[in-house]
């Protein structure tokens, strides 16, 4: 039964990756989204360590003050201080990515009259929803990985001294990026197939899909801002929200799919 179950949602993630990725827009967001936050933040880097030179903490502003480790110099804190903000930009890819993918998921087959063979099969509906939640997750999760490990060794080589990458890659961030992005991947995919099933056309589902990248934002402002510092404690329980979310709402997504009448409904 289990190897049933494994190698019908491994057919059907392929399925979905041979229909997604012949639609360029989709590929280019996979590739260009995490290119450009890997690059961006070493290409600031770079000219931020020409700018500042043997500057004086007292310029520093507090938000950045706060998260510098002592004995830091001008130019190491605010090195700590801008990749530390990027690292948080790096949980967005994640979000960004399934959401276009997931969201023409379900409309996307109904157009193409692809849906009814699939709902005739003996497949269950959580099997289907599981299914088409990795095909959308894996693609925005390895993407998001590979780029944070390119602006990591990047951003490594290019720190000032090695108390700078010691910062920066403080195993709280790792945490965050590592077992965070997966987390957030899979709320964004629950919410935008939960949409997906309910409306006809999959660009509303992609915005509905989207403000699920509100609290992130609020969450990088804030952090940014000096209003909110992140640590160790308040990333844990982060998760474990999360965690509990993409729980709630697979089981959701799972109910909210009436495959009896999902077919007739739509116009």
């Amino acid at each position: 039964m289990g190897e049933r179950v494994i190698g019908m949602i491994r057919i059907l993630i392929y399925k979905e990756w041979a229909e997604v990725f012949k639609n360029r827009l989709v590929l280019f967001t996979v590739i260009f989204l995490p290119l450009l936050l890997s690059v961006l933040p070493l290409i600031m880097l770079a000219t931020m360590g020409n700018m500042v030179g043997e500057g004086n903490l007292s310029d520093i502003p507090p938000s950045a003050l706060s998260m510098c480790p002592p004995a830091l110099n001008a130019e190491e804190c605010l090195q700590v201080y801008l990749l530390s903000q990027f690292v948080l930009m790096f949980m967005l890819i994640p979000l960004v990515i399934p959401v276009s993918i997931a969201a023409y998921s379900i409309v996307g087959e109904k157009r193409a009259r692809s849906l009814e063979p699939l709902l005739a099969t003996p497949i269950t509906t959580w099997e289907l929803i599981l299914a088409k939640a990795l095909a959308a997750v894996i693609p925005a999760v390895v993407a998001s990985w590979a780029a944070f490990l390119l602006f990591a060794v990047g951003g490594a080589a290019m720190a000032a001294s090695p108390a700078v990458v010691t910062a920066f890659l403080h195993p709280m961030w790792l945490l965050a990026v590592v077992v965070g992005g997966p987390l957030l991947a899979f709320l964004s995919v629950a919410l935008a197939l939960m949409v997906s099933s309910r409306v006809n056309d999959p660009r509303v589902a992609e915005q509905l899909a989207g403000v699920v990248a509100v609290p992130l934002l609020a969450l990088l402002f804030g952090q940014m801002s000096g209003l909110l510092v992140l640590n160790r404690d308040l990333v844990v329980l982060f998760l474990a929200v999360l965690l509990l979310l993409d729980v709630v709402m697979l089981s959701f997504a799972v109910r909210v799919f009436d495959r009896e009448n999902i077919l007739t409904r739509w116009r």
